[in-house]
C-alpha cells in the first residue's frame, strides 16, 4: 500500500487530493497546524479513529516553519509520495503579511526539500515530490501563459511561489530528486475559503437569496481568471508523480472569465440581477493587480492525458447550489432564535 504525505491537507486541494488517494487505496498522512479550534472540517468525512482497522488517514501536527518537525514526520511516515500544498495562499493578505507569506511559501518549501534530501540520502530511497505552484507567478506576463512563459509576479505571495518553484527545479537538477512543479491556474469548489472572490460571491448570493443580507462588497470586477474545478486539478497532481520523469506542468482550462462574468453567471442562475446587490469597495483593490491569467494546458493534456471535466458554468452552479443550501440552513437557525455569524474577513 502506497503512503502519501500531504502538507496543507485541511485546505480545499488537500481534502480533494486525500479523497482521491484514499479511493486509490493509499495510506494518507496529513500535516496540520496546531490551533485552539478544530480546522479539519473539509476532511472530517474521511477520518476514522486511528484505532479503527479501517483507518487509512492519519494526521500529524507540523508546520512548514519548523524544519525539525518536518524531519520527524518523514521518519515516522516513510512516504512514497509527498504533495506540498501548504501555503499562506491569499494574495491580498500577502500584502499585509509579506514576511510570514515568504517564510511559509518560499522558505517553508526549502525546509521541506532539505529535509527530504537528507531523508533520501540516509535511507537510500527516492520519494516522488509534488510542488504546488500558482498562476499568480505569471502575474503581468501576457496571456496565454504556458511552461515557457517568463514569470512576472505581482504580489508577495506570487514572488514566494516563484522562489518555491525555483528551489524545486534546483533540487531536481542538483540532486536528481523526483520533483514536479504543478503551475495550477485558479481552481474553485464549494470547499473554497470564504474570503476568496468566487466563494465570497456564491456565499453572499445564497444569503441574499434567502434574505439574510442585501449587499456584497468587491474590488476589481474586470480581472480575468482561468477558473477550473479543484477536484479535476488534484487528479493532475497525482498524474505528474506517476510519470517516468519529473517535469513542470501548467494545469488550466484554456479559457478565462472576468469577475463580472462570474457574477452574471452566478446571480443569473439564482434569478437575480447582480448589479442590484454588488458594491465596489476600494479596500479590496490590491496595490499591484493581475489583469489577465489564461493558461495553456497543452503539455498536460498530451503528456499526462489530463483534461478538465467540469465546465465554467457547471462550476459556478455547483458552488451556488451548495451555498444556497447553506444559507437556507442558516436562515432556519436564525428563525429559530439562534445567532448566525458570517465567518471570515472579506476580501478578493
Amino acid at each position: 500500500m502506497k503512503r502519501a504525505l500531504i502538507t496543507g491537507i485541511t485546505g480545499q486541494d488537500g481534502s480533494y487530493l486525500a479523497e482521491l488517494l484514499l479511493k486509490m487505496n493509499y495510506q494518507v498522512y496529513g500535516i496540520v497546524r496546531r490551533a485552539s479550534t478544530f480546522n479539519t472540517d473539509r476532511i472530517d468525512h474521511l477520518y476514522h479513529d486511528p484505532h479503527d482497522p479501517k483507518a487509512r488517514l492519519f494526521l500529524h501536527y507540523g508546520d512548514l516553519s519548523d524544519g525539525t518537525g518536518l524531519r520527524r514526520i518523514l521518519e515516522r511516515v516513510h512516504p512514497h509520495e509527498i504533495y506540498n500544498l501548504a501555503a499562506q495562499s491569499h494574495v491580498k493578505v500577502s500584502f499585509e503579511e509579506p514576511e510570514y507569506t515568504a517564510d511559509i511559501v518560499g522558505t517553508g518549501t526549502l525546509r521541506l526539500l532539505e529535509a527530504l534530501r537528507d531523508y533520501q540520502t540516509a535511507h537510500g530511497v527516492q520519494i516522488r515530490y509534488y510542488q504546488a505552484g500558482s498562476s499568480e507567478m505569471f502575474g503581468a506576463a501576457r496571456p496565454p501563459q504556458n511552461e515557457d512563459t517568463p514569470f512576472y509576479p505581482r504580489s508577495p505571495y506570487a514572488v514566494s511561489k516563484v522562489a518555491a518553484h525555483w528551489y524545486a527545479v534546483n533540487y531536481r537538477e542538483s540532486y536528481g530528486m523526483f520533483i514536479c512543479n504543478g503551475i495550477l491556474f485558479n481552481h474553485e469548489s464549494p470547499r473554497r475559503g470564504e474570503t476568496f472572490v468566487t466563494r465570497k460571491i456564491t456565499r453572499a448570493l445564497g444569503r441574499i437569496k434567502v434574505g439574510l443580507q442585501d449587499k456584497v462588497y468587491l474590488g476589481n470586477l474586470d480581472a480575468k481568471r482561468d477558473w477550473g474545478f479543484a477536484g479535476d486539478y488534484v487528479e493532475a497532481m497525482w498524474l505528474m508523480l506517476q510519470q517516468e520523469r519529473p517535469d513542470n506542468y501548467v494545469i488550466a482550462t484554456g479559457e478565462s472569465h472576468s469577475v463580472r462574468e462570474f457574477l452574471e453567471e452566478a446571480f443569473g442562475y439564482a434569478g437575480l440581477d447582480w448589479s442590484d446587490h454588488v458594491e465596489i469597495d476600494s479596500r479590496y483593490f490590491r496595490p499591484a493587480d493581475v489583469d489577465h491569467l489564461l493558461g495553456d494546458p497543452s503539455k498536460a493534456m498530451h503528456g499526462l492525458r489530463w483534461k478538465p471535466k467540469v465546465t465554467f458554468e457547471e462550476l459556478v452552479r455547483m458552488m451556488v447550489d451548495y451555498d444556497l443550501e447553506l444559507a437556507k440552513q442558516e436562515k432556519t437557525l436564525k428563525d429559530a432564535g439562534h445567532v448566525v455569524a458570517l465567518r471570515g474577513v472579506a476580501g478578493n
